[in-house]
């Protein structure tokens, strides 16, 4: 037995070292910069230890509308998005001929580069001296009046924001809840129609909890990928966000390190492990939640 297990160590020792000296010795030396008061990149020296980098992170207001953005951000997204991709792919999965067709048309943006579907959007909804977009010029068709969603108001940045981040994750949660729907037993189905089941309690009683571990997976990812949103807000609103009051967390860090702002690594790392901390916390309640609603047959 001690042989069997020298060997499963020795086999998993190659990923134990890449995973230590990629994650776990980073995230250490994070932890540990956001404690050093005053950290001199050139100079490798700090002034004090203490929680000062935290006390100055949290009282930024660029920090705190990166975390309201972020936040606002998360709750719209995840839902949103996993719902419309449930829905799509209960279609999708009721339909036989040409289900394959449709399943690559809605994956297609999923391989497109984000930058690129970005700049789609960008010219979708910008309004310029030339032209108010075709967003507007739809708006305009119903009667209402044209908006600026790049450089106008907050409520439309946000708008654009969201419905373009929708719009990128759709189709791996529709591809990914399409396959688990195949999966379930059809048993099941053919016993419900023998007793004649009404399809929406089918899909309550059935459905819902046979494919509940693939849901509790994208809500699981799809809050982590949310709270990490960065390249989406620069893509529509180019590389200067604080301006543009569109600032995520992670942009708050990568501008402290490398932006306008940047040099302070300190900041950047309390401003790391803040996140750090609140995916954690959210990712934990989700597991606990899990326990009462996630069906493992």
């Amino acid at each position: 037995m001690e042989k069997r297990n020298f060997k499963a160590w020795l086999y998993l020792l190659p990923a134990i070292l890449f995973l230590g000296f990629f994650m776990v010795y980073p995230l250490i030396d994070v932890f540990v910069y956001s404690f050093e008061e005053g950290y001199n990149s050139a100079s490798q020296t700090y002034h004090g230890v203490g929680m000062y980098n935290y006390s100055y992170v949290l009282h930024d207001p660029y920090f705190l509308q990166a975390v309201k953005n972020t936040f606002i951000l998360v709750v719209i997204t995840v839902p949103v998005s996993t719902g419309l991709a449930l829905l799509i792919s209960v279609g999708l999965n009721a339909i036989k001929p040409l289900r394959n067709l449709f399943q690559t048309v809605y994956f297609l943006p999923y391989v497109t580069n984000t930058l690129a579907v970005g700049l789609v959007f960008m010219i979708l909804f910008k309004k310029t001296a030339y032209s108010d977009g075709l967003i507007n010029l739809m708006i305009h068709w119903f009667g209402g009046s044209t908006i600026d969603f790049i450089d106008g108001p907050y409520w439309a940045k946000m708008f654009v924001l969201c419905f373009y981040t929708i719009w990128v994750v759709l189709p791996f949660k529709i591809l990914i809840l399409t396959s688990a729907l195949a999966s379930v037993n059809q048993d099941y189905y053919k016993a419900a129609q023998v007793d004649g089941t009404p399809k929406l309690r089918v899909f309550a009683r059935i459905t819902l909890p046979m494919i509940s571990p693939t849901l509790f997976y994208l809500i699981i990812t799809g809050f982590i990928g949310a709270f990490k949103a960065y390249s989406d807000a620069v893509a529509l609103f180019g590389t200067d966000l604080n301006a543009a009051e569109m600032n995520t967390i992670v942009g708050y860090v990568y501008d402290m390190l490398y932006g306008n702002s940047g040099g302070y690594p300190s900041y950047a790392s309390a401003a790391a492990i803040i996140l750090f901390s609140i995916v954690l916390t959210i990712t934990c309640i989700n597991l606990l939640v899990s326990k009462k609603h996630v069906h493992y047959s």
